[in-house]
């Protein structure tokens, strides 16, 4: 028969036990991984699944004007899906590839308000896709529903990469 401390150690260990097990059952999965390219170090990981997007919005350095590239996690990879643009400019695309669609929308934020270009059904990977954070103009990240400063998460200038990846915690 056990003493009543036994009984306590034997509780508290089942408690622990059952504890840990959720931790890792809600903690452990894929993730959007925010990197920094050089060092490695981890800025932020963001919970993801399959067909779920997020988006990288920023302001064009030549035209001033804010573009943004659409992702989606598929097959356990990043795609790029599309592009959201209000003006031509340096790197920005200006024929379509195969398969591509163009439409045009109507844009009302703070810094733009107008039409713009959207080219869709990209489709293309983007596994390590990277950025430079703006020095002059934020970039931001939207993911699950907020948007985040990649300025103040990583830092002016700082070079960024996202990947998808397994987490065990």
């Amino acid at each position: 028969m056990l003493t009543g401390s036994k009984k306590h150690i034997r509780v508290a260990a089942v408690i622990l036990t059952i504890t840990a097990a959720l931790f890792f059952l809600t903690h452990t999965g894929h993730y959007l991984t925010l990197r920094n390219r050089d060092t490695k170090e981890v800025y932020a990981r963001y919970r993801m699944r399959e067909g779920e997007r997020f988006s990288v919005t920023f302001i064009h350095s030549v035209n001033k004007y804010p573009l943004t590239d659409i992702y989606e996690i598929c097959d356990g990879s990043i795609f790029v899906e599309e592009t959201v643009y209000c003006s031509f400019g340096a790197g920005v695309q200006t024929e379509l590839n195969p398969g591509e669609t163009l439409r045009t929308v109507y844009i009302d934020r703070d810094d733009y308000q107008g039409k713009a270009m959207v080219v869709g059904n990209i489709h293309q990977n983007r596994d390590n896709v990277g950025y430079v954070v703006g020095t002059v103009s934020d970039h931001v990240l939207e993911v699950n529903g907020q948007q985040i400063s990649l300025r103040d998460l990583c830092g002016r200038n700082a070079h960024v990469r996202f990947n998808y990846e397994f987490w065990w915690f």
